[in-house]
């Protein structure tokens, strides 16, 4: 058994590096650490990874994956709050960038994907005492957000 202890950071295909620093950067405020040659490594704020997202251009003829193949569907980054999500979810539209949200009952996740069609999840993790009858299920009901945000 390999003693996994949590994702330190994700490496993504791109097709322009500029563009994808520049919608990580002004959507969620990561900072540049290194960029060298094709690859760019970002860090979040508050973070004490080296880098939490990789970036590797393939360049701007490089074509997407088709729809329905195998490899990664998309990230899950954790915010700290029901409101720092819906503050996400706001951003998001602004960027262009917004795709849906649930609600996975332990979770609330608000969906989007990058200019390069990568997708993530921006969720907020209920304490495990909240989970109840959800702590051995993952359902996708409708996030209500004025439930939510009481």
């Amino acid at each position: 058994m390999i003693p996994v202890r949590r994702l330190n950071h994700a490496v993504l295909y791109v097709s322009d590096l500029k563009r994808s620093v520049n919608f990580y950067s002004r959507v969620f405020g990561f900072e540049i650490i290194a960029e060298q040659g094709p690859m760019a490594f970002l860090r979040a704020k508050g973070s004490a990874n080296h880098h939490d997202l990789g970036l590797l251009s393939l360049g701007t003829d490089a074509p997407r994956p088709p729809e329905g193949s195998t490899g990664l569907y998309h990230l899950a980054w954790e915010l700290g709050s029901i409101q720092e999500l819906a503050l996400a979810r706001e951003e998001l539209k602004k960027a262009g960038a917004y795709t849906g949200e649930s609600d996975h009952g332990a979770t609330k996740s608000v969906y989007g994907a990058d200019p390069d069609g990568n997708e993530f999840e921006l969720m907020v993790l209920l304490p495990r005492e909240r989970w109840g009858q959800y702590e051995h299920r993952a359902p996708v009901m409708p996030l209500d957000w004025n439930k939510e945000l009481k």
